[in-house]
């Protein structure tokens, strides 16, 4: 045998033996059980809703104007646990996980801007939820600002709290040299999904503490869940669907310019966007008011709670006094 032979297939044991290696791992990973109560809110019934034939896991409590809250992404609807219990004192709180989150489904789909944005409109409609007020962190918020540009008639006011549409979606790459890497190597054949098989709860923690100012401030269960979720078959297939559609929350902002109701957009000051890509979200969207929230990062809801309550507060009675004095009532 040639020494170039047996070089060849040397290398090619070395790079087959991580891939049969990561399907082992895979395979002996244990899915979470479903939860059947909230750690945080035991008393908040968890719900469930068939959109487009998954099963969407939801909660909603409260009374008042309807407030939908959309969360980030490769989290779910506990990433507002510090806000919900407060806000459903004033409005009827709803929150979801998107299909592939949390204890959502998992559909085998493209994970596109579309996709979540359709699934998150017909919500809406399946629950029959009128006038609300839509507050979503990162895509969250990009999607709250799509479902406005596109004159969806149930959205009233949006919130969108440090919106992921800058950098062809590639903001989280500057959560941490970790997060640069594994997004870095997402798209390579092979390559990728070795990488995210052999995924370990210290690398997605290190990715999370990116994302927030404070590291205390995110709750040790909910990190815990969460990696755990990542358990669930075909999660990280679902994940990785999404990273590939990433440029497509940055192309939304094409539409911006059609928005016509309220819009508040809320920063961590630390958030993974630059203060120009900001500003140009405040120039494409008429009217849009921007606020700065100090010594906060990407994941505010958890990282500055106070905050978020307090402008999602003031941002909504502001719109109620504007309608108001609109219809002459003031």
């Amino acid at each position: 045998m040639s020494s170039a032979l047996t070089i060849a297939i040397g290398s090619l044991v070395a790079f087959a033996v991580p891939v049969v290696v990561s399907y082992v791992v895979e395979a002996m990973r244990s899915s979470p059980a479903t939860p059947t109560r909230l750690g945080w809110a035991p008393e908040i019934p968890i719900k469930y809703v068939k959109v487009n034939e998954s099963n969407l896991r939801y909660v909603e409590v409260g009374h008042g104007p309807a407030l939908v809250l959309l969360h980030t992404l490769r989290t779910q609807l506990d990433m507002f646990q510090k806000i919900i219990p407060e806000l459903s004192k004033h409005f009827r709180v709803y929150a979801l996980d998107y299909p592939g989150h949390g204890f959502s489904d998992i559909p085998t789909v493209e994970y596109t801007p579309e996709f979540f944005t359709d699934v998150v409109a017909k919500f809406l409609e399946q629950l029959d939820i009128k006038g609300a007020i839509v507050a979503g962190e990162s895509i969250g918020g990009s999607i709250s600002l799509v479902l406005a540009a596109r004159h969806n008639p149930r959205v009233k006011q949006v919130i969108a709290i440090n919106p992921y549409d800058y950098d062809k979606g590639r903001g989280a790459k500057r959560s941490s040299a970790m997060a640069n890497l594994l997004f870095s190597l997402n798209n390579i054949p092979i390559l990728g999904s070795t990488f995210w098989r052999l995924r370990l709860y210290p690398i997605f923690k290190n990715i999370m503490d990116g994302g927030v100012v404070h590291k205390d401030s995110l709750p040790p269960a909910l990190l815990r869940e969460m990696n755990e979720v990542g358990n669930r078959p075909y999660h990280y297939l679902a994940f990785m669907s999404l990273v590939r559609h990433w440029a497509g929350w940055e192309d939304a902002q094409a539409d911006y310019g059609k928005i016509a109701v309220p819009v508040l957009l809320i920063y961590g000051e630390h958030d993974w966007s630059h203060p120009e890509e900001r500003e140009t979200n405040q120039r494409a969207i008429p009217g849009a008011q921007m606020i700065i929230v100090k010594d906060a990062g990407h994941f505010l809801s958890l990282d500055a709670p106070e905050a978020v309550l307090q402008h999602i507060l003031n941002f909504s009675h502001a719109g109620e006094e504007g309608l108001r004095e609109a219809s002459g009532l003031s």
